[in-house]
């Protein structure tokens, strides 16, 4: 696990600048993926009574929406970047 942390940080600190907002929109898929399994989960809860598959959707929606609305935040920030500047 170690071993993965030092070569996910070279790999990121290696990526050049033009690439980060496509890996970013990449995440957000990603994520996106993650909000419909929630939404499945939850739609095959039994909702009279709280169980963990509830629980579960519940959350991987809050989590998953809450990343692709960061993910949206950070890679319009980042394309503001590369934008004239007006005088």
């Amino acid at each position: 696990m170690v071993l993965a942390i030092f070569l996910g940080i070279e790999v990121i600190s290696n990526v050049p600048s033009v690439l980060h907002t496509p890996l970013m929109s990449g995440a957000n898929a990603i994520s996106g993926v993650i909000i419909i399994g929630g939404i499945i989960l939850v739609g095959h809860a039994n909702l009279n009574h709280f169980s963990i598959e509830l629980i579960l959707g519940i959350l991987a929606m809050l989590f998953g929406t809450l990343n692709v609305a960061g993910g949206f935040a950070v890679t319009d920030r980042m394309l503001e970047m590369f934008k004239k500047k007006k005088k």
